[in-house]
């Protein structure tokens, strides 16, 4: 596998190879510099050469694979047959979707080139008729894709370009079995690039099944997190962190903060608890609908609610630069998704805050993240739970080992109930379990 070193940098776009209109595309959208992935990516995928890209979310991936595609869609100066698409972008999530084609409509700007997005949670007739004329640029989650095929709205014959992006969370939704039946429906001849946060054992198979002599480009390794992160963790009881939560956004009003719960339910109550006790905040979570999703983000984009409780498939796809706190209610259980979840602050050379609240039953996790990271993360309040509180674990919601081994991670001068929400339950409630498809 060809390897690009992230010092080969190149730093105008007109230097990369691409065509003048998309230059000026980029200079209407605002855009004036390519990012580090760009960079690398740009210039092979141009070539034709299968594309490997390792890289976290909001370092620019979609052009780096979106203008590629677009200027070889214009050198051919094709048309699409009906109901085919020329090139296709898989994503796991509606929400990315839309992002993905919202940048590839400012690419294309007038220009003969169409894009069509297809999700599930919407109707799905004007997505059969949109897609009756066929398009260039097709972006989709993989159940709706599979659903509009089996109907006959779609085929891939001609499909000369793939796009897996953020295909390790892709195989973290359990989509790998679709990904499988859309790849066989496509021709052998294409251009293929992979892009992904991490790379698990898992996505080096998918990578070695989908990509031919990839080249490989990287701007940050697997557990990696941004400079600009101040990191922190709070060791407290199960049933203190409501309490602490709010304490803490209450320390800074009206600034973005995106909070990650575990569950959908949980995802919910904790949303109405800060509401009630007087922080506006708003849920995003895959029993929603996608009007349900852009109304919520809407008002958190607008200020209106600046707190978001998601989970973190529902937070994917999200793209919002102005988040100041990313909050880790309760931890994940797969290491990397912290990574991904904290790289949703400081971003765009902004400063960001990535806080923590661990009970005893967690350290599991809190171990996993820090042998990923390779460091521990500053402990801002209590101390590290021993091996006997970690083991005593409540069989329902118990309040998670009480305040021994450090006074439960409570600031010092503040009672333990102080600011909890009315109606708080301990932890929220919530159970693990493991990540489910989401169109």
């Amino acid at each position: 596998m060809a390897r690009l070193a992230p010092e080969d940098t190149i730093m105008d776009f007109d230097m990369l190879g691409l065509k003048p209109r998309l230059i000026a595309a980029l200079a209407e959208m605002g855009i004036a510099d390519p990012t580090p992935i760009q960079r690398q990516a740009i210039p092979p995928a141009l070539q034709g050469r299968d594309v490997l890209g390792l890289a976290q979310t909001g370092t620019g991936k979609t052009a780096a694979f979106g203008l590629p595609l677009a200027q070889h869609l214009l050198e051919e100066d094709a048309r699409p047959a009906k109901r085919n698409a020329r090139a296709l972008i898989l994503a796991p999530t509606r929400e990315l979707v839309n992002q993905i084609g919202e940048s590839l409509d400012g690419f294309i700007a007038g220009s003969h080139l169409r894009v069509a997005k297809v999700v599930g949670g919407v109707g799905i007739n004007p997505q059969i008729k949109r897609l009756e004329r066929g398009v260039d640029l097709l972006v989709a989650t993989p159940g709706r894709l599979l659903d509009l095929m089996d109907r006959g709205a779609v085929t891939l014959a001609q499909t000369r370009f793939l796009v897996l992006d953020e295909a390790d969370q892709m195989l973290d939704m359990g989509f790998i079995h679709d990904l499988r039946k859309i790849a066989a429906k496509l021709p052998a001849e294409r251009q293929t690039m992979l892009f992904s946060a991490t790379m698990p054992k898992e996505m080096e198979s998918l990578a070695a099944t989908y990509l031919t002599k990839p080249v490989r480009v990287q701007v940050a390794t697997s557990g990696q997190t941004a400079d600009k992160i101040e990191q922190s963790i709070h060791f407290i009881a199960k049933a203190e962190k409501p309490a602490l939560l709010l304490e803490l956004l209450q320390a800074h009003p009206g600034e973005a903060a995106l909070v990650f719960a575990r569950t959908k339910h949980g995802s919910d109550r904790l949303a109405k608890q800060l509401t009630k006790a007087g922080v506006e905040a708003v849920a995003v979570h895959g029993n929603r609908s996608q009007g349900q999703r852009m109304r919520a983000l809407e008002a958190f984009s607008s200020g209106d609610a600046p707190v978001m409780v998601a989970t973190d498939v529902a937070a994917r796809g999200l793209d919002i630069p102005v988040v100041k706190h990313v909050y880790n209610y309760e931890l994940p259980n797969v290491a990397e998704t912290y990574v991904h979840r904290i790289g949703r602050t400081a971003r765009a050379g902004r400063d960001g805050a990535a806080i923590t609240l661990c009970a005893p039953d967690e350290m599991g996790e809190l171990k996993d993240i820090e042998k990923l990271l390779r460091r521990e993360i500053p402990v801002a309040s209590g101390r590290r739970w021993s091996p006997s509180q970690e083991e005593a674990k409540p069989k329902r919601g118990g309040g998670g080992g009480g305040r021994r081994g450090g006074g439960g991670g409570r600031p010092q001068g503040k009672p333990a109930g102080a600011g909890r929400p009315q109606g708080a339950r301990p932890g929220g409630g919530n159970r693990r379990r493991r990540p489910r498809k989401s169109a």
